[in-house]
């Protein structure tokens, strides 16, 4: 039989933890409102940015080969991936599925006979690959407040490994927000760029037609808007990513608030429990010595 002493310094510890969980709920919540406004006023400008590239490659203005960027490798020998992951825990699995769809990812590139290498984009994804000898990069500390220098820092640094010839392909691996319950993590080819329709994405309204004119020349706004366009996506991936995080440590937080909840029911019925069979067995030695001056 547990004592009741150990068993109330459980309740009250248990309450303690549930009171810091509430707060990090709240806290998750009101950071999640700031984030969630930051990605939907960003979406459109993303998407609009890849129309544009679209326009300009569809209108047969430019010839893409010219590009270093877009330019496709007759062979990939060495793929870089950019993992855009949490510089902290307390999100449930969400650093966690990541980091398994990184690993998966890297499996079937070794498959192919390609060498990868890693640029880690925040603390947890750095931490993890730490102990392995293919991290090239790495930027921690950096998705507590995600800003574009941040993004254009890892932007230039991918851009300039692949015109290099260092890297054939590069990924973008990141936190997708689909809404506060459900994250999904993505993998995107970000060099060379393709202007390739994505998988899953419908024409939502009809195209006009018509040819347009260019202010500069087409050839020197693509030389201009391509690393733009570099840039807008790993600056994408990485407000996609601290949404998701917010969103998944206020889901964690919760639940682990009404875990507290149901640890202190349990703990409270043991306490009254034991406390009654205590009652009792004195109760008893009572009776027994009184039943015992009787006889005697």
């Amino acid at each position: 039989m547990p004592n009741l002493r150990d068993i109330k310094r459980k309740i009250e510890a248990v309450k303690k933890i549930g009171q810091i969980t509430k707060a990090m709920n709240m806290v998750a919540a009101a950071k999640l409102r700031g984030a969630q406004d930051r990605v939907e006023k960003f979406r459109p400008y993303a998407t609009k940015f890849k129309e544009v590239i679209h326009e300009l490659v569809g209108s047969g203005a430019v010839n893409t080969s010219q590009f270093e960027l877009m330019r496709e490798r007759p062979e990939v020998k060495k793929v870089e991936i950019i993992l855009i992951t949490a510089d902290r825990g307390l999100c449930g699995a969400f650093n966690a599925n990541l980091i398994n769809t990184c690993e998966r990812f890297i499996r079937e590139q070794r498959a192919k006979g390609r060498d990868v290498s890693l640029i880690c984009v925040g603390k947890k994804g750095a931490q993890y690959y730490r102990k392995f000898d293919i991290v090239r990069e790495s930027y921690e500390e950096i998705m507590s407040r995600v800003e574009m220098f941040n993004a254009r820092a890892v932007a230039r640094e991918a851009m300039r490994a692949f015109i290099d010839g260092e890297v054939d392909e590069t990924y973008l691996i990141y936190g997708y927000f689909v809404n506060v319950v459900r994250q999904v993590p993505k993998t995107e080819k970000l060099l060379p760029i393709s202007v390739e329709k994505e998988e899953g994405v419908e024409e939502t309204e009809k195209k006009i037609s018509g040819s347009y004119i260019y202010e500069p020349e087409p050839e020197e706004l693509f030389e201009q808007i391509l690393p733009l366009y570099v840039n807008t996506r790993v600056f994408a991936g990485m407000l996609e990513t601290a949404v998701s995080e917010q969103a998944a440590r206020m889901t964690a937080m919760d639940n682990a608030n009404r875990a507290c909840g149901d640890m202190v029911q349990s703990l409270t019925l043991l306490f009254n429990k034991t406390r009654q069979a205590s009652i009792t067995k004195e109760l008893m030695d009572i009776v027994g010595g009184a039943e015992a001056l009787r006889k005697g």
